[in-house]
């Protein structure tokens, strides 16, 4: 079993993908030349007709891979900056999400969506900062959040062999994160939790690179004599909600951290769920970290205040475990 790294994972499970099948093909931006690190070879090991370079129309180009889908193919897009979505958003959520529906099952749309700069941290401005999983969880969309360098490789190979249109979000924070991948061949199926961590006085349920920050603070916590649980839900629609509430069942105590934006966030969702289904288990309020409700400020200062980090999430399973920490 080798170490890769987490933009080396991806970069595999695409090609693994194309290599057994010859239906998958990519596209986007300056895909040949490989600029984001998915596709870097790609032209040079299968040619010009499964690697496509599209012009600059997120629109016209999501567009074109709705329709390859309903021809039979499985196309992979890759978004460069994961705001760019809201350009293609018509044909994501309008066209792709609900054609099978719209049709009486006629058609399937494989279509899979790789957002290849998820997230803020790089001082790329209000514009190119947002994190929009949460948007298309809303509207149907089957949604993917890998946190490690295996979970990546094994959900983005599941994603392109579903039937359906599937978004992934590749964390930029992490894209250098080294992780244990295996040499022999894997899948992760859609909708499936994974505990990173076990632990018995607060459930921390984070998504993406907030996942490892989340460890962190598990560690930290242990010596004040808190032990948390991290869970990692790795997909956020289909939400394998049993491993949430069953560990909160086990916990009693809540953290949700969720780099999107507050109101309306995949935090709220996470929250409602255990409100609504597992409150008999709860013996603290459940505690949200998220962004501040702002646009993300160029100033890498400011933006660093904005996004989710350790302090916050100590902050928050200490506000809860109070008790604990003193017993």
């Amino acid at each position: 079993m080798a170490k890769k790294r987490f933009l080396e994972a991806i970069s595999l499970a695409v090609r693994e993908e194309m290599e057994k099948d010859e239906k998958v093909f990519v596209m986007g931006l300056d895909i040949r030349k490989g600029i984001m690190g998915i596709t870097k070879g790609y032209l040079e090991d299968f040619g010009e007709k499964r690697v496509i370079d599209t012009p600059l129309s997120e629109l016209g180009f999501t567009g074109l891979g709705v329709g390859a889908a309903m021809a039979g193919l499985r196309p992979v897009i890759e978004y460069q900056i994961n705001t760019l979505h809201y350009l293609g958003m018509e044909q994501l959520v309008n066209q792709a999400a609900k054609l099978r529906y719209m049709t009486g099952g006629q058609v399937n749309i494989p279509l899979t969506v790789i957002v290849a700069g998820a997230g803020g941290g790089g001082g790329m401005a209000a514009q190119h900062s947002d994190n929009t999983y949460a948007q298309l969880v809303h509207l149907g969309m089957k949604v993917v959040v890998p946190s490690t360098p295996y979970d990546a490789k094994g959900l983005i190979k599941q994603a392109i062999r579903e039937d359906d249109p599937v978004v992934v979000f590749d964390p930029a924070r992490i894209n250098t994160l080294r992780g244990e991948v295996p040499d022999e061949e894997y899948y992760i199926p859609l909708g499936v939790g994974d505990v990173k961590k076990e632990g018995t006085d607060v459930t921390i349920v984070a998504i993406g690179h907030l996942v490892r920050e989340s460890l962190r603070v598990a560690k930290e916590l242990e010596k004040e004599g808190i032990s948390a649980e991290v869970v990692d839900p790795r997909t956020l629609f289909p939400l394998d909600k049993e491993i949430i509430l069953n560990s909160v069942k086990k916990t009693g105590r809540l953290v949700v951290v969720d780099d999107g934006y507050r109101f309306c966030s995949f935090a709220s969702e996470v929250a409602s769920i255990v409100s609504e289904e597992g409150f008999e288990y709860l013996k603290a309020p459940i505690k949200r970290v998220t962004r501040a409700q702002v646009p993300a400020p160029y100033s890498k200062i400011l933006e660093n205040e904005l996004i989710p980090k350790q302090e916050n999430i100590l902050a928050a399973v200490r506000s809860i475990t109070s008790i604990v920490a003193k017993g």
